[in-house]
């Protein structure tokens, strides 16, 4: 007989925002026992939880969300009673070169994971519930001059990522609407914060400031973009997990817009600082290139009815969460280092060798 009250999957569980949930969930509810399950991908990465090997209620478990097989062996081991998926490819510029893995693990992966669970909970729906992470990018683009994204928006992607993505979200409420599974969907803004692979925008760039090298702004830099702090994402997914009502659709965003290009003169100014420096010392670096096909122009998430219903809202300013974060990549170049090596640099060739 398990001493655990719960028994949750976290997909993903190893990559940037599952490590940050993995370890509250750890961390804050000893009673639950907690498995991450992860592929362990070039984004997924053990070191970000190495804090948590020896806890008694975590276990790791190397395994494709695709293997239905397994996630059916595991659901049943593990008397699993809750999921929170997370595991996806998420780079749209990896989306656009090969579109075929996004949809294999976004959205064969998904359909697994919910047909495993259907398996296992066989209509016994107390107490369960599959919790779905989604992103604000299969809305599609907004206008400069105003109107946010709720919950009501009509899907609109524009790249296979958010396709992708969107089609998830489509498998996860039909398994809601036609067997009656327990389920919550979540649409988030752009995250940062520790522990991110560095071909997302904010440690690509901390990264190649400090190797001075090109910063690579996508044409002129006027996109706009919606960004959270990743533990305030986090604090969000708990709460919602705990007491969201189900079915429902929950937006999170930072109401938080930056252009990009503002947004890199700040992160250079903040590095340049950090590191002793005149801030603005490296906005030599700043390279504009071309622009790629389907970029949305700006993305901005309307949470009032997260802060209405369950009172949730961003704990931090974006100038003190981005210098939080400029902060741990800077004092943590042994797990940069680390990733990127090999593979990181055959891709960085791939996508910015002109440079």
């Amino acid at each position: 007989m398990s001493c655990f009250t719960r028994n949750i999957i976290v997909t993903g569980g190893a990559g940037f925002i599952g490590s940050h949930a993995v370890r509250l969930f750890v961390n804050k509810y000893p009673e639950y026992r907690i498995i991450n399950v992860d592929k362990l991908t070039y984004a997924g990465n053990l070191a970000n939880l190495k804090d948590l090997e020896n806890a008694s209620n975590y276990i790791f478990v190397r395994a494709d969300i695709c293997d239905f097989n397994l996630m059916n062996e595991l659901m049943t081991e593990y008397n699993v009673d809750g999921i929170i998926h997370l595991a996806a490819e998420s780079h749209v510029d990896r989306s656009i070169k090969d579109p075929f893995t996004f949809a294999r693990t976004n959205v064969l992966g998904t359909l697994s994971l919910l047909q495993a669970a259907k398996n296992t909970w066989r209509g016994d729906w107390e107490n369960k519930l599959f919790y779905h992470v989604s992103t604000d990018e299969v809305y599609g683009s907004l206008k400069l001059d105003g109107g946010l994204f709720t919950e009501t928006t009509r899907y609109l992607p524009h790249s296979p990522y958010s396709a992708s993505k969107a089609s998830s979200d489509h498998f996860v409420r039909a398994y809601h609407d036609t067997y009656g599974m327990p389920t919550l969907v979540t649409n988030c803004s752009n995250n940062y914060g520790p522990y991110q692979f560095p071909e997302k925008l904010i440690p690509l760039f901390i990264n190649n400031i400090r190797h001075e090298k090109p910063l690579p702004v996508y044409g002129k830099g006027e996109n706009v973009r919606d960004w959270l702090y990743v533990e305030d994402h986090v604090r969000a997914i708990d709460l919602i997990f705990h007491q969201g009502r189900v079915g429902e659709t929950y937006n999170i965003g930072g109401f938080n817009e930056w252009r990009n290009i503002d947004l890199v003169r700040l992160l250079v100014s903040t590095v340049d600082r950090i590191l002793g420096l005149k801030p603005g010392t490296h906005e030599y670096l700043i390279t504009h290139v071309s622009d790629r096909s389907g970029h949305d122009l700006r993305y901005a998430i309307d949470s009032t009815k997260l802060k209405q219903e369950l009172g949730w809202e961003p704990s931090l300013q974006f100038v003190e969460g981005l210098d939080k974060t400029v902060h741990w990549y800077l004092t943590n170049q042994e797990w940069i280092n680390r990733i990127t090596s090999g593979s990181y640099r055959a891709y960085y060739e791939e996508m910015y060798g002109n440079l």
